[in-house]
């Protein structure tokens, strides 16, 4: 299946170069609003939300002026969290949601996500249909004068996703014993996380709350966390949470300013479902990149670990296609369908939170139910000439694998987002899991020019 514009998470690139311009931006408009307005004779409706970048700017009236062309009026919220945007979606009964993000990447990249009127990521046969108008419109029939959309600001865009990650925390329950830093990497949970946290009565700490456009991730977020491991220990706080660009990624750090990542979060949040028997599918859904160590964690309380390619919609996939009500990957997308129907940090955060203020035992002992294999990541790029199907590599990988056996296991894969490929190793002994990655790292990158 052949993509020209999407990747594995909506089009993404830098910003005023293609994929990533007003013209693109505009044909994405037009061809999306097609696949959405023939479905009944109402005024067909689009929520377009956004991060914090300069871009965003420029893409969202290039979003619009397409939408509106087609016929579709255009619900604007400004910056919000993307799981914000699929909740809205649905709440506002529309037809289509965008988000404007390119997540945790830098501000010079923007992107778009596309969500159905389900709330859900679009599937790749529709993705790829709309590639099909985008490069070929004539199919895209332009709304008569008198039938143009419009576009329209809806100002208390803000306050419904707060009330809606509120919710989803136990009424019994308040935050007024735990101080928390709390980082929104200058993104797109910039108001609603630090206010969610405050009006359920936390000692509140707020960082990465000032965007200016291009300090988006910068030195910040959950892809750069020391500044929070640092803040929340000179502050004494019990804990520190950290979201990326467009909130849709936790990641946390205990009272010592210890990271906890992903995995280790998404095995409390199982462990605590399934003693209150609010866990389905008889385990959760996290992709190849999570750690053994989480399933034997599992598999010790009789649950299963199912593993998807990586990626936040394929996890999704499979708990929609298996009844699963949890799953997410251990860089921190987490879903929880109960609640939403894509990665909301805020809300797994709050469904962490709600643990340890049950157990009112420190972070970390809470959030750390197993002990990690070591796990070694590292990254090759590369140019125009992709070395992963060169005879040498896989003869250096098959190696590798031979030396790992059943103690270990390997995963290469080329990133969907950047020129890149991924080398993880990982294994009950780290020596022979860094000679094995490194090995491998090398004839890559010889290979690769």
């Amino acid at each position: 299946m052949t993509r020209k514009y999407f990747g594995t998470d909506g089009i993404r690139g830098t910003a005023n170069k293609e994929p990533m311009t007003a013209e693109i931006a505009l044909k994405v408009g037009k061809a999306a609003g097609k696949q959405f307005t023939g479905r009944g004779e109402y005024r067909h409706r689009v929520v377009i939300g956004k991060d914090t970048r300069l871009s965003g700017y420029m893409i969202e009236p290039a979003l619009t002026a397409g939408f509106t062309s087609v016929g579709m009026d255009v619900i604007l919220v400004g910056p919000l969290p993307t799981p914000a945007i699929a909740m809205l979606t649905r709440s506002l009964r529309a037809d289509l949601g965008v988000m404007i993000s390119a997540s945790h990447n830098p501000f010079e990249d923007n992107g778009i996500k596309l969500f159905g009127p389900d709330g859900y990521k679009l599937s790749d046969q529709v993705e790829l249909a709309i590639e099909a108008d985008m490069d070929d419109d004539s199919n895209v029939v332009l709304a008569d004068p008198s039938l143009l959309g419009r576009a329209t600001r809806l100002d208390d865009a803000r306050g419904r996703y707060i009330e809606f990650a509120k919710s989803s925390f136990p009424r019994n329950q308040l935050l007024n014993d735990l101080k928390i830093v709390v980082d929104c990497a200058n993104g797109a949970a910039y108001k609603v996380a630090p206010t969610v946290l405050w009006e359920l009565e936390a000692d509140v700490i707020s960082m990465g709350v000032s965007p200016d456009g291009f300090n988006i991730n910068k030195g910040c977020g959950s892809t750069a966390t020391e500044a929070m491991c640092r803040r929340v220990v000179e502050e004494g706080a019990h804990l520190g949470i950290a979201l990326d660009g467009d909130a849709d990624r936790l990641i946390m750090c205990d009272e010592k300013g210890e990271l906890i990542d992903g995995d280790q979060l998404m095995a409390l949040i199982a462990a605590s479902w399934h003693e209150r028997d609010l866990l389905r599918g008889g385990g959760l859904v996290a992709t190849v990149m999570s750690n053994m160590g989480l399933e034997k964690f599992l598999n010790g309380k009789g649950l299963d670990l199912v593993r998807t390619n990586v990626g936040d919609r394929y996890v999704v996939e499979h708990m929609r296609a298996h009844g699963y009500n949890l799953g997410g990957e251990q860089s921190g997308h987490m879903v929880l369908s109960d609640y939403s129907t894509t990665g909301d940090g805020l809300i797994a955060a709050l469904q962490i939170l709600s643990v340890i203020v049950d157990q009112g035992k420190p972070v970390s002992e809470v959030c750390r139910n197993f002990d990690p294999y070591p796990q070694i990541l590292k990254n090759v790029r590369y140019a125009d000439r992709d070395p992963m199907g060169l005879e040498a590599v896989q003869t250096v990988i098959r190696a590798g694998e031979q030396r790992l056996g059943d103690t270990g296991r390997l995963l290469i894969r080329k990133s969907g987002t950047e020129p890149l490929i991924r080398v993880m190793g990982e294994g009950e002994d780290i020596d022979l899991v860094t000679h094995v990655v490194d090995d491998i790292v090398h004839e890559l990158t010889q290979a690769a020019g």
